[in-house]
């Protein structure tokens, strides 16, 4: 779902007052300025003022907000249950029960405008293929356009997006190859190229989320002690799955 002028939903609670628009002042009160009781888009306020009153609205009808992810609300019926997750102004939501999707709609119309958009393919920059057995997420189209913009689509695939042990360092004699960012050299950019080329011959690989799979935790994390070439510090990584499923 997506909410109409999310912003001017939020009730603000410090006293802000602005200026007259131009040209719509008031002829008997040209200088006066007025106080805000809503939101106004450009406000610094508005989205936290939107995200608090949206979530007055869901607590008041029996969700609960996550310990972790505040932006998450879940509700529970028995053993059937629904997530409603946050980002701004589109909400994404899915239940166990698919008469649980059409009563969170209803309760959003009671006091919003809503857009329903339907099955979710297409989420920020995440398409979302869903089939009967599980869900592929990818990011094809924003591949194909960063390659595109960056004049990159026809060249020679790659088939890993780095070389197997990478020595990148500040290389503080090297060819510059940009200006007013952060001193980025030549190696550099032929390191972004190589990620580049490797996503020109897998511009949809993404995550599969089977059904199926079982609801256990992995978690996995590699730690190099003074791995760091420019200060030997420690550099980790690390991930994590439920079944088979990458989160």
């Amino acid at each position: 779902m997506d909410v109409k002028t999310a912003f001017l939903y939020g009730k603000v609670k410090e006293e802000i007052y602005v200026c007259q628009p131009p040209r719509f002042e008031d002829s008997q009160y040209p200088d006066h300025v007025y106080k805000l009781e809503k939101a106004l888009y450009g406000l610094h306020q508005a989205p936290r003022a939107w995200y608090a009153t949206l979530t007055d609205h869901l607590l008041a009808n029996g969700y609960t907000r996550g310990a972790i992810d505040q932006k998450l609300f879940v509700r529970r019926e028995k053993d059937d249950l629904i997530l409603v997750q946050i980002y701004v102004d589109d909400i994404i939501f899915g239940s166990t029960r698919a008469v649980q999707c059409k009563e969170f709609e209803a309760v959003m119309k009671k006091n919003f405008e809503m857009t329903a958009m339907g099955v979710m393919t297409f989420f920020l920059v995440l398409q979302v293929n869903q089939d009967p057995k599980g869900v592929l997420i990818h990011q094809g189209k924003y591949v194909t356009d960063t390659l595109t913009k960056f004049n990159m689509l026809d060249s020679k695939p790659a088939s890993t997006p780095m070389v197997a042990r990478p020595v990148l360092t500040s290389d503080s004699d090297g060819e510059d190859c940009a200006r007013y960012q952060a001193n980025p050299k030549a190696s550099h950019l032929i390191a972004v190229k190589r990620i580049f080329r490797y996503l020109v011959g897998k511009p949809r690989l993404g995550l599969w989320y089977h059904k199926n799979s079982e609801f256990k935790l992995f978690s996995y994390s590699d730690s190099d002690f003074g791995g760091c070439n420019l200060d030997r510090k420690l550099t980790t990584g690390g991930c994590q799955y439920l079944g088979d499923r990458l989160v």
